[in-house]
């Protein structure tokens, strides 16, 4: 089992690069909405929107959209590596909340929102 932990960490890290760039690098609403803590990256590999922030329906929309491509990436990853879409999605999603910059809010895998 930690053989295939390994072997899926290391396929996460270089699919990261692979991931489609609108599951990563979104519009420019997405990433506003980021840098105003409405948004961020969750421990799930997910973008969520951050308690108590309002996030209009355009906004919803893309991320709903960038969700599902990263789903699709995340399967494919797995599928290759033999672990499950969550622990694919699980060991991207600590990268990608590392790249969250100063005024970014991320969720930690306890749910609580953290604003860097």
């Amino acid at each position: 089992m930690k053989k295939t932990f390994i072997m899926a960490a290391a396929a996460v890290g270089l699919a990261f690069s692979a991931l489609a760039p609108s599951a990563i690098a979104a519009s420019a609403l997405v990433e506003n909405a980021k840098n105003n803590c409405v948004i961020g990256e969750q421990a799930d590999g997910y973008i969520g929107v951050v308690s108590g922030a309002n996030a209009g329906a355009d906004l919803r929309r893309e991320i709903r959209d960038i969700n599902q491509q990263r789903k699709a990436v995340y399967a494919d990853i797995a599928r290759r590596n033999g672990v499950t879409v969550e622990v694919a999605a699980a060991l991207t999603a600590e990268k990608l909340m590392n790249q969250a910059t100063r005024g970014q809010c991320i969720r930690d895998t306890s749910g609580a929102w953290i604003k860097r």
